[in-house]
């Protein structure tokens, strides 16, 4: 039952409640955490608040499914990590791309060797929607611009996505080399109203090698005009190649060198079928899913992990492990020099 939905305005927060079938309102996420009718708590909140709401809820003995990043950097997510497994309370982080289908069967063909080793991993995430210079910083709508609330710019809000990504797929990432840059780098603050430096990086490109040997490159930015949402992957072997587009989310594009020579090419695969990740419990065959599903997804995953006691990911410890990539990137385009990642321990 939802049985709470908590927002600083009462008034938003009561229209909410009524439009999705909450039962109740708070305005005080303190409040709610100590509620004795609340099992699991969403935190949908800025990143600066992840932390301390996350470790209250664990520490109250809930469930906690938490928004990306996990922190505004590593060392904050291991306080976090410690804190849900001291509690021992189910964990998890919205690195929902997992759970298109798509790429859910990705991972699929991954793991059952179809591509052999792997040589390159390359992804992208494109976005054009702070390249005017009149574009506030700060407040409501704007806190990902404020490196204060945000943390970083697209490394921890769009690379975020792309790494978790990569880390499921293809495993750890050893090291990296970057560069960023904030183009427009001061802005008006919508809360102080004043103009105030820009903290958060407009733009992140790095190179990175796995602990499996395989090269990658990945890109971000907000300032890619005519890119509203562009993100991709494409990961080349030594069988065969994938390559997916959030555009297209319900295909991947599948080539197997091993086929035969006069009709070997790309093909593209159109996840639909009832034997394909999730889809048997949709519509029938050739009929399409959404964004959307990803997060219906998740949560029946989730559901399901605590029914049979196999959790589902990405935990928190696997929000740290991609929280410890972005802390490189950073760090790299800072010193100008290939950094190691810091690794997490298997549990």
């Amino acid at each position: 039952m939802l049985q709470a939905i908590c927002a600083r305005d009462g008034a938003k927060a009561k229209a909410f409640a009524e439009q999705w079938g909450y039962a109740s309102v708070e305005t005080d996420w303190k409040k709610l955490i100590a509620r004795k009718d609340i099992d699991l708590i969403d935190i949908a909140s800025p990143n600066n608040t992840h932390a301390e709401m996350a470790m209250a809820a664990a520490a109250a003995g809930k469930m906690i499914l938490c928004e990306k990043p996990l922190a505004m950097n590593g060392a904050q997510a291991e306080t976090m990590v410690k804190a849900v497994e001291k509690a021992k309370v189910p964990n998890m982080v919205w690195y929902n791309y997992r759970r298109v289908p798509a790429v859910t069967l990705a991972k699929q063909l991954i793991d059952e060797g179809r591509l052999g080793r792997i040589f390159h991993y390359r992804a992208k995430f494109l976005q054009d929607w702070t390249i005017s210079k009149d574009l506030p910083q700060g407040g409501a709508g704007l806190w990902r611009l404020d490196v204060k609330v945000a943390g970083s710019g697209v490394t921890g809000d769009l690379l975020a996505h792309c790494i978790d990504t990569a880390l499921w797929l293809n495993g750890p990432i050893d090291k990296v080399t970057a560069m960023t840059e904030t183009f427009i780098k001061e802005r008006k603050h919508t809360i102080s109203g004043k103009v105030e430096k820009v903290g958060i990086d407009d733009a992140s490109a790095f190179l990175a090698r796995f602990s499996n040997g395989s090269m990658a490159t990945f890109e971000s930015t907000r300032y890619a005009r005519g890119h509203k949402a562009l993100y991709t992957f494409e990961i080349n072997g030594e069988h065969a190649s994938i390559f997916w587009d959030l555009h297209d989310l319900h295909r991947l594009q599948y080539f197997d060198h091993r086929d035969e020579g006069i009709v070997r090419g790309w093909r593209a695969l159109h996840i639909t079928d009832g034997d394909h990740p999730y889809m048997k419990h949709w519509w029938v065959p050739g009929l399409q899913i959404g964004y959307e599903h990803t997060f219906i997804h998740q949560v029946a995953d989730f559901l399901q992990g605590l029914q049979d006691g196999k959790p589902a990911g990405p935990s928190f410890r696997d929000g740290l492990a991609t929280d410890h990539v972005t802390d490189a990137v950073l760090q790299s385009a800072k010193s100008g020099r290939w950094e190691k990642v810091k690794q997490v321990r298997k549990k």
